[in-house]
Parts: C-alpha cells; sequence; structure tokens
C-alpha cells in the first residue's frame, strides 16, 4: 500500500470536515444509516461480482471510516491513530497461531480459540458482540454461528429440519387463534429453524433472499412491461392474464 496515498486522503477528509457547511455539521448519529448503506453497496457490488464496483464502495467505506475517526477527534474521544492500534493489537491477539507459538489443526479450532479469546477480553458472552442492527435473517445466522463455536449446535442436520416441521406445525396450532402476538412468535421461530437449516447447508440465509428478491423483482417487471407493451394496465387484467406473463417471464429470466 502507497501509505502516502493513505495520508493524502486523511488530508483530504480532514479538509473537508473544516470547510465544508455539511461536513462541519454531521455527527456520529447522522451519518450512522450512511455507513450501513455503503456496506451494503459493498455486499451488492460482491453479489454482482462486479469488481471495479466493489474498488469504488470499499473506498466510500473506508471513507465513513476515516470521517467517523475525524468526528471522535474533534469530539476528543479517539483518533485514527487509536482505530488503527486498536485493530492491530486486536489481530495479533487472536492469531497467536500467527504471531505465538500456538499450533492448530485447522479452521475449526482457529474458530474456537477465536471465540475463547474474546471471553478473555472481557466479553461476557459468546452472542453478545453479534449487533442487533443487523438484518434479521443475518442476525440469526450470525447467532446460530457463534453459539456453534462452543459446541452448542445440533449433530445431524436431519434434526435441524424436524425442528423446522416441529415449529411449523406450532404455527398451524397457533393460526386457530386470535392471538396475533402468539402467531409472530410461532412465524418467527419457523424463520430461525430455516436459518439453521440454511446454515447446516452452508447457505447465507440473506443473500439467498436477497436473491430471490432479485428474481421476483425481474420477472415482476417483465410481466408489467408485457402488459403495457399490450397497450393494457396492470389493474384492468385478470389474475390468469397477469399469470401468463408471468410464466413466460420464468423462460426468459
Amino acid at each position: 500500500m502507497n501509505e502516502n496515498k493513505f495520508s493524502e486522503l486523511v488530508k483530504i477528509v480532514k479538509k473537508v470536515r473544516r470547510e465544508c457547511p455539511w461536513d462541519k455539521e454531521q455527527t456520529h448519529d447522522s451519518i450512522k444509516a450512511n455507513t450501513i448503506e455503503e456496506a451494503f453497496e459493498v455486499a451488492e457490488s460482491i453479489d454482482n461480482k462486479d469488481y471495479n464496483e466493489l474498488k469504488i464502495e470499499l473506498g466510500d467505506v473506508l471513507l465513513h471510516v476515516i470521517f467517523h475517526a475525524q468526528i471522535a477527534e474533534d469530539n476528543n474521544t479517539f483518533n485514527l491513530d487509536d482505530v488503527i492500534t486498536e485493530i492491530s493489537n486486536k489481530l495479533v491477539r487472536r492469531h497467536p497461531h500467527v504471531f505465538g507459538n500456538l499450533e492448530v489443526s485447522g479452521t475449526e479450532e482457529v474458530l474456537r480459540n477465536w471465540e475463547q479469546i474474546k471471553l478473555q477480553e472481557g466479553r461476557k458472552s459468546v452472542i453478545g458482540c453479534v449487533p442487533s442492527a443487523l438484518p434479521s435473517l443475518q442476525r440469526a445466522y450470525r447467532l446460530q454461528e457463534k453459539a456453534s463455536k462452543i459446541g452448542f449446535d445440533w449433530q445431524h442436520k436431519k434434526d435441524v429440519w424436524a425442528k423446522v416441521e416441529e415449529e411449523i406445525e406450532e404455527f398451524k396450532r397457533a393460526e386457530h387463534f386470535e392471538d396475533e402476538v402468539e402467531k409472530e412468535k410461532e412465524f418467527g421461530d419457523i424463520l430461525f429453524s430455516l436459518v439453521n437449516y440454511a446454515r447446516f447447508n452452508k447457505i447465507d440465509p440473506e443473500s439467498a433472499l436477497r436473491r430471490t428478491n432479485d428474481k421476483f423483482t425481474k420477472r415482476f417487471q417483465y410481466m408489467e412491461n408485457k402488459i403495457l407493451e399490450s397497450g393494457r394496465k396492470l389493474k384492468d387484467c385478470t389474475l390468469e392474464e397477469m399469470d401468463k406473463y408471468w410464466e413466460e417471464s420464468k423462460t426468459k429470466l
């Protein structure tokens, strides 16, 4: 890495923070949503295998890291050097098999050690570091993954699917009553169990659903366009007519 380029970027951020009216007004809270959005744009460019776009989006994420650090420096809480020191120390501390004498048998042992080291650092819970702000499917996956690393997990995939079926039956029973809260709880249990089954199949549920959402969007818009091309409006079509174009979209997209 060219250190001069990084230093130049830091100088640019400091300058816009000092001289741009908008940048001067920003706080951690005001740009928090933008920071999250940039992370999702990174994920989207990876999904699309658009590596030129990934390069651009990673730059946006880097900008947010530096900008948050500059806001903190202005508030006398910490600075960019502190951020770099913290992550450097953490990487060395959590890789004793790289920077120390510890020997490991493979990836699984590395991950188990990682969780144990975090507890030694003062974490009170293995799953306590999973952000509540994560999308719910992704958070469920991470919670289950973290629990698995200390051995709290199902032994066989068939048992995980049996749990899915059990939760579906419990939801069906809840449907007979008018307790909306209970139905929501049981439906949440179904989703949580499905996420677990996805994990056992090495599927990222967030990515899987995002792919399905994209597929639905493309097929629905294909149907919309075909109806508009025929000189009609969607609201004037019957379900059968819409379904004809929907099925046609499956052969095209």
